[in-house]
C-alpha cells in the first residue's frame, strides 16, 4: 500500500498596496501584477513539491492575524510585509511567535531606496531577505524556504 504524503505548506502573504502592483510605478516595480506573482509562485512550489497559501491585504491586523494562524498549519512564511517592514512592531513579534522560518521579500532593494525604507523590523523574525530581484524574488524565496524545509526534515 503507498502511503500519501502531504506537501509542505508554506503561506505566501503580502501586505499593503501589494494588490497594486503592475499599476503602481511601474518604472520602479515592474509590469508583472499580483496575479502574476500568485501564479509564479504557484508554478515554483509545485516544481519543489510544497504547497502555498497566498494571500494579500492592505490591513496591519489582519496580515498579524494571518501569521498567528500559521503557528500549527503552515511549515514555513514567505512575506512581503511592503509598507509595514518599517513600521509594524505588531507583525515582527507575530512572525517571532510563530517559531516558523521566515524568508522576507522586497520587490525593490529596499537599501538603494529612501533611508526610512532601508530599516526592518520584520528581518528581526527573518532567517533570510531576498530584496531587489523584481517578482523573481518569490521563486527564490520558495526554493530557499524548500532546502530549509528539507534540511530540517533530514
Amino acid at each position: 500500500m503507498s502511503q500519501t504524503t502531504t506537501p509542505p505548506m508554506v503561506a505566501v502573504l503580502n501586505g499593503p498596496n501589494m494588490n497594486m502592483l503592475g499599476l503602481r510605478q511601474p518604472g520602479l516595480y515592474g509590469s508583472a501584477t499580483l496575479d502574476d506573482v500568485e501564479q509564479l509562485c504557484a508554478e515554483t512550489a509545485d516544481q519543489l513539491g510544497l504547497a502555498i497559501d497566498f494571500r494579500q491585504t492592505n490591513g496591519e491586523g489582519e496580515l498579524v492575524s494571518w501569521v498567528q494562524e500559521c503557528r500549527g498549519r503552515a511549515q514555513g512564511i514567505v512575506i512581503n510585509p511592503a509598507g509595514y517592514t518599517t513600521t509594524s512592531i505588531a507583525l515582527m513579534d507575530a512572525l517571532l511567535a510563530t517559531d516558523l522560518p521566515v524568508i522576507e521579500v522586497h520587490v525593490t532593494n529596499i537599501h538603494r531606496r529612501e533611508e526610512f525604507r532601508q530599516h526592518s523590523y520584520v528581518s528581526k523574525a527573518a532567517v533570510g531577505v531576498i530584496c531587489g530581484l523584481g517578482v523573481r524574488g518569490y521563486a527564490l524565496a520558495l526554493t530557499a524556504m524548500a532546502d530549509l524545509l528539507l534540511d530540517d526534515a533530514a
